[in-house]
């Protein structure tokens, strides 16, 4: 699970993704809860294009009484997206958004202590992580809230992604739920936010390990 991340400046993003509309993001950390930018398939747009929109990270379902939700939502098992209540409408409904990130970081416990990893890409380019995306409206208010969750996908078997995280004793090695955000590539950023949701399916998938430029922080 990812609970930390850069976030791509204003520049970078635009380089990118292209996005339609403008909007002031000077980039730096993101934290669970704290607003930070993603790109989706313009809301207003009968054809297809991409808008930029700030958001809180940690997705309010439609369902919640409040904003302040008290339990995670920052991360979501892709596995679970056709069943759990926070994110089915969401996928079945096409609400897939990548969220630009310079890193992430992810902790390293192979020494018997917490050691915080940061990845970045081999290439110098910032990840565009897939995501999904809703708005809460305010019971009360009217209010209308963006808010969005990072997907993740099993990684046990993956040559560096299993390493992260704390082990639990009581499991096998491939059978800890070792997790791995999903980094969408800039050749599938169209079938990601326009394709149907089989074909967003067949994104959610792990990256190689020749793509991840990982080691601990300083």
């Amino acid at each position: 699970m990812c609970n930390l991340y850069g976030s791509t400046k204003i520049a970078g993003i635009r380089k990118h993704w292209r996005p339609v509309n403008d909007l002031d993001w000077d980039g730096g950390v993101v934290a669970p809860r704290k607003p930070g930018p993603f790109i989706r398939r313009a809301r207003d747009d009968s054809g297809y294009s991409r808008e930029l929109v700030v958001g809180r990270w940690g997705l309010i379902p439609w369902f919640s009484k409040t904003s302040d939700i008290k339990y995670a939502t920052n991360n979501a098992r892709s596995e679970e997206l056709t069943e759990k209540a926070s994110y089915k409408h969401p996928w079945a409904r096409g609400q897939r958004c990548i969220i630009p990130a310079d890193w992430f970081d992810e902790p390293n416990w192979e020494t018997g202590k917490n050691e915080w990893w940061r990845f970045r890409r081999t290439d110098g380019e910032p990840w565009g992580l897939a995501g999904l995306w809703n708005v809460w409206k305010d019971p009360a208010s009217g209010e209308e809230v963006e808010s969005y969750t990072m997907l993740t996908i099993n990684a046990d078997k993956h040559p560096l992604m299993k390493r992260m995280h704390k082990p639990d004793p009581k499991l096998g090695p491939t059978e800890q739920d070792k997790r791995s955000v999903i980094a969408i590539e800039q050749a599938d950023v169209d079938q990601w936010l326009a394709g149907t949701v089989a074909e967003a399916s067949d994104l959610l998938r792990l990256s190689p390990v020749e793509v991840f430029d990982a080691g601990p922080r300083d």
